[in-house]
């Protein structure tokens, strides 16, 4: 039987990537902050066990792994880099500090967890790994410098390692999510607005992208499609996009 960590589990896109996963018959290790969320998506699957943890601290990797070792007996096939989150503010007003907090969830804790795992996964060959990066990380938007700089660097660290990792079996894969509407980001105004809601999508779509981008092997999932239009005039046309940005 195939296993996955999903980071990121308890809620949004990392519950509907489990669910998705679970009922593809993956057993699941399923990793976030909040226990009581993830023991009840774990008692409603058919076999995922969970550990709550926060994936920033200093042993959070380590602790997966052994986590790993003693459910999987080692075997990994899917790890899903989810877990992330956005603090908005003017760099003028949020600083370095929010640069850093936003880079250290986003960006330092999957590379950190990938890195303890990545035996694992090439042991377990063929193997996957999906990083949920987002479109902020191709194209900016005011007061999200923060989060789309740890998206950006995100993306180009996962293009590097599918390079280093394909001729080992262990394919990488990047899914870039628009305006999806989870409890982080719930898109309320895109929501009530008739002429945006069209453009939120549903964790269920990403979840969908992550198992194009994982185990389907495909190298990049945009989610929804129609998203793709901005960072292609982010290359043919930056002025334009600039302006409308603005």
């Amino acid at each position: 039987m195939k296993t996955a960590i999903v980071t990121g589990a308890s809620s949004g896109i990392g519950e509907a990537a489990a669910r998705r996963l679970g009922g593809d018959g993956w057993r699941l290790l399923l990793v976030a902050r909040r226990e009581d969320r993830l023991k009840a998506l774990a008692d409603s699957l058919p076999d995922a066990s969970y550990l709550a943890l926060d994936v920033t601290e200093a042993d959070a990797p380590q602790k997966v792994r052994a986590a790993v070792e003693e459910r999987f007996g080692g075997q990994l096939d899917l790890l899903v880099n989810n877990a992330g989150g956005s603090w908005r503010a003017p760099f003028a007003e949020g600083g370095y500090e929010n640069v850093h907090k936003t880079m250290e969830l986003n960006f330092d804790s999957p590379v950190r967890l990938t890195e303890a795992l990545l035996p694992l996964l090439r042991a377990s060959a063929p193997s996957s790994i999906v990083n949920v990066a987002s479109i902020a990380g191709r194209v900016a938007r005011s007061t999200a410098g923060s989060y789309g700089a740890s998206k950006a660097a995100l993306i180009g660290w996962t293009d590097s390692l599918h390079l280093e990792e394909r001729s080992g079996g262990v394919h990488v894969g990047l899914v870039l999510p628009g305006f999806v509407s989870t409890e982080g980001f719930p898109q309320e105004s895109l929501k009530r607005n008739p002429a945006t809601r069209w453009i939120v999508g549903k964790p269920e779509q990403v979840a969908d992208a992550i198992v194009a981008a994982g185990p389907g092997g495909r190298a990049e999932r945009i989610v929804p499609r129609g998203y793709a239009a901005f960072p292609f005039l982010r290359i043919v046309a930056p002025w334009l996009v600039r302006r409308l940005s603005g």
